[in-house]
């Protein structure tokens, strides 16, 4: 997902095409999605959407384009047309996180295709939550909702485990559960994490898998995070 202006960045270059280790973030992650085979590798675009295309157009990535922007559930709804008849595993990455490493998705894809879910869910343990939607747990353990910052009350702000943003899905259990989603939330978007509950409720079962590296999910929404990401994906890979 890479549609996103990142107006907190002060610049009028789209966010992932702002450089880590002196290449557009979002190469990163599209490097990762090649580093584990991925059949076909799909940006969903918008702000300045000509300078993203010109930036992966060298890697061979396919591009669909979100407009309006109307929330991460309907920017994944834009790929429908190009994957109504693929039957694998669709993995959702974010195009401003380019410090997830490869590990991490392996175990991502250990845990959902051992347990054949319909869905699995990247989480992390924040000590400072704010900004970050947040995982609610049953009693059992297992995934209640995911609820954004904007809309937490005052107990569920407290809650440390935060959506990663990262996702694999069933794809025939995918785009049923997006098409059912509503926007009965603060910023009247159609919020991605909506469409759990479908797949839960069509007896799928969901995964929640914890990050044990926290920092290789943060995302980038200000120029002295762009340039603490730097400093750490210097300190990691040289």
């Amino acid at each position: 997902m890479a549609a996103g202006k990142g107006t907190r960045m002060k610049s009028d270059l789209p966010k992932v095409l702002h450089l880590v280790s002196g290449k557009p973030m979002l190469l990163h992650v599209i490097n990762l999605a090649k580093s584990i085979n991925s059949e076909r590798i799909i940006t969903i675009i918008g702000y300045r959407k000509e300078l993203v295309i010109d930036a992966i157009k060298p890697v061979g990535a396919e591009y669909v384009i979100q407009e309006p922007q109307l929330g991460t559930g309907h920017a994944v709804q834009q790929t429908e047309p190009l994957l109504k008849e693929f039957t694998g595993d669709i993995l959702l990455l974010s195009g401003d996180v380019p410090l997830l490493r490869k590990s991490t998705i392996d175990k991502m894809l250990k845990i959902h295709r051992d347990a054949d879910n319909g869905a699995t869910v990247l989480t992390a343990i924040f000590e400072n939550p704010h900004g970050y939607g947040r995982v609610i747990r049953k009693n059992d353990d297992t995934l209640d909702y995911i609820i954004e910052d904007k809309d937490c009350n005052n107990e569920q702000r407290k809650i440390k485990e935060i959506n990663a943003g990262i996702y694999l899905f069933k794809s025939k259990e995918l785009f049923p559960s997006l098409n059912k989603i509503k926007n009965d939330n603060k910023q009247n978007e159609y919020y991605l994490p909506d469409a759990l509950k479908y797949i839960a409720n069509a007896g799928q079962s969901i995964a929640l898998h914890i990050t044990s590296e926290p920092i290789e999910i943060t995302g980038v929404n200000t120029v002295e995070q762009l340039r603490e990401l730097n400093l750490i994906f210097k300190k990691w890979y040289g």
